[in-house]
């Protein structure tokens, strides 16, 4: 057994565990990124990150984020595949269609919304206009009050196959004669869905709101490529923060320590989330 597990381990502390206690080294320095660490500050940059207004914006940003997610993305995942699961002409082709934009790559996603929501010129402005309607002068991407909203009209758009995927999976797992005997006793359509179907995905829905709140959380790629984290820090998030600190600014030391936060934050939540919700899915199978 040790045979087997050793070399997992091994990359495990490699690419893991090491570069996490490289990150917890570095923020206790103030550094730029050349030369030997000397210049040790203590907690001063956990002190700056923690006291930077962007920061803190950052971290309500992601929260939001993970509010609009479970409380958008779930209802309507849901929505979809329990219709996608009735038997219907192209059904094959509307589950392809509803997972396509998951498998694209972060990226394109972003770049191809990027060049849909310029202003003027764009395609969503171009069929507004078409309408009588008019975007925002500066973009959907360039007013502060919309563009956190638009960001995650994007992360809907890119994520929510992924919703509908594992609900359509969980769903072939409820047995045909539960909702039978349903119909049988003459339950509508909605009332099965209501009373059995939805209470039976149950254990699929919290796995699903738990990827989405660690994903929520570490978000990064799609906000860097549409905004950059503006305008004027609209749409920064923890990820985005700390990559700015690094990069651009040369503050190794604060965007080590942005990374350690980012890195607890995320922890706590998902040790919260399996105390609270998922414990109850374990506990059943070892009772069962």
């Amino acid at each position: 057994m040790a045979f087997f597990v050793t070399p997992a381990l091994a990359l495990f502390a490699l690419f893991v565990v090491w570069p996490i206690l490289r990150a917890v080294q570095f923020s206790f320095y103030r550094w730029k990124g050349f030369g030997p660490l000397v210049d040790f500050v203590g907690l001063r940059n956990y002190t700056t990150v923690l006291g930077n207004d962007v920061f803190t914006d950052a971290f309500v940003h992601n929260m939001v984020i993970v509010v609009l997610s479970v409380a958008v993305q779930l209802p309507l995942g849901l929505a979809i595949a329990l219709l996608l699961n009735r038997r219907m002409r192209g059904q094959g082709v509307l589950r392809t269609v509803i997972f396509v934009p998951y498998v694209l790559a972060e990226v394109i996603a972003g770049v191809v919304w990027f060049q849909l929501l310029q202003p003027e010129y764009g395609v969503v402005d171009s069929l507004l206009g078409a309408v009588g309607l008019d975007g925002p002068e500066q973009g959907w991407l360039g007013t502060p009050d919309r563009a956190l909203i638009t960001v995650f009209v994007v992360l809907t758009w890119k994520y929510l196959g992924l919703a509908v995927l594992l609900f359509l999976a969980g769903l072939q797992g409820v047995p045909d004669e539960l909702v039978e005997a349903a119909q049988i006793d003459g339950a509508g359509w909605w009332q099965v869905q209501r009373r059995i179907t939805v209470p039976l995905l149950g254990p699929t829905i919290r796995v699903w709101a738990f990827l989405s709140m660690i994903g929520s959380v570490q978000l990064f790629d799609i906000v860097w490529i549409l905004t950059g984290g503006g305008p004027a820090n609209a749409t920064t998030t923890m990820a985005t923060f700390l990559v700015t600190e690094g990069t651009k600014r040369q503050n190794y030391g604060i965007a080590a320590a942005a990374s350690v936060v980012l890195f607890v934050v995320a922890l706590v939540m998902a040790l919260a989330y399996q105390l609270l919700v998922l414990r109850r899915d374990t506990r059943v199978e070892v009772t069962s």
